[in-house]
């Protein structure tokens, strides 16, 4: 059984000028169950398509893997109540897998509900200490301006997020899109790492707020700037000065909001924690 990322429903339209029957493309959103070596590891709500680069991007991001190599087969398996992402690992990922074992769906609007331990929900992530490629100012401003140009499935429904990839001078290379927003960054992070791409040579801009998986996704991704069109949390901040990881918010109106390792952005601002 195959499913589409939306679909058509009708409705009532109530305006000042009356009322009138519309018909509007919707979101889908269906379970998708990722299981590795025959057990669910996690079921998270998400947009139905793209599900190969989701399915590797949270493998990838929640440590599972970190290597193409150690991924033995893989396989996509569609139900009528879901749908199944199905690896098969190297038998030396067992205690990875272990680690970050989840037991709940997670809702689309959180990529930690459902975690087992308060330990595994702040943990530890790697620093970004590698050569950082340099944005110029104006890029950054423009980050999600050029995003919005790559949302056909928010332009057909308002309503999804999306995770795209900037290089310096090459603007978005790469973009997902889905009703969660860890769900598309994991997407893009899936697409990225499937596709030989190195998430150092560039840059991840979201049209989110940024929170505390986020940036632990940016930075078990080795990205080294994360770029959003709304606010970070505190802890989202804190995390991305301990990791490395250069922070630019409220990404609008030909400007920004840089909170975090300036170094990554050829700008006059000097003054900056």
């Amino acid at each position: 059984m195959g499913f589409s990322p939306t679909r058509s429903r009708p409705g009532l339209s109530v305006q000042g000028e009356g009322v009138h029957r519309v018909t509007r493309a919707l979101p889908e959103e269906v379970p998708v169950a990722f299981v590795f070596d025959g057990t669910t590891q996690a079921v998270m709500m998400a947009t139905p398509d793209e599900i190969a680069d989701f399915a590797h991007g949270f493998a990838v991001t929640e440590g599972i893997v970190t290597a193409p190599e150690q991924i033995e087969e893989f396989e996509i398996a569609a139900h009528d109540q879901g749908i199944e992402a199905r690896f098969w690992l190297r038998e030396d990922r067992q205690d990875a897998l272990a680690a970050r074992r989840r037991f709940m769906a997670g809702p689309v609007g959180c990529g930690l509900c459902g975690i087992d331990s308060l330990e595994q929900a702040v943990r530890s992530v790697p620093s970004i200490t590698h050569a950082a490629p340099v944005f110029a100012a104006r890029e950054i401003a423009r980050a999600t301006e050029a995003l919005g140009m790559c949302q056909p499935l928010h332009d057909l429904t308002r309503a999804t997020h999306a995770a795209g990839f900037i290089r310096p001078g090459g603007g978005v290379v790469m973009a997902r899109e889905d009703v969660g927003r860890h769900n598309a960054l994991d997407k893009l992070i899936g697409a990225l790492w499937r596709g030989g791409i190195n998430p150092a040579s560039g840059a991840i801009v979201m049209t989110s707020r940024l929170s505390v998986e986020l940036v632990q996704k940016c930075a078990v991704a080795g990205c080294g700037m994360l770029i959003a069109v709304s606010a970070p949390t505190a802890h989202a901040l804190r995390l991305a000065e301990g990791a490395g990881i250069t922070l630019v918010a409220f990404a609008r109106g030909g400007g920004f909001d840089l909170y975090s390792h300036p170094n990554r952005i050829d700008t006059e601002v000097t003054h900056v924690a």
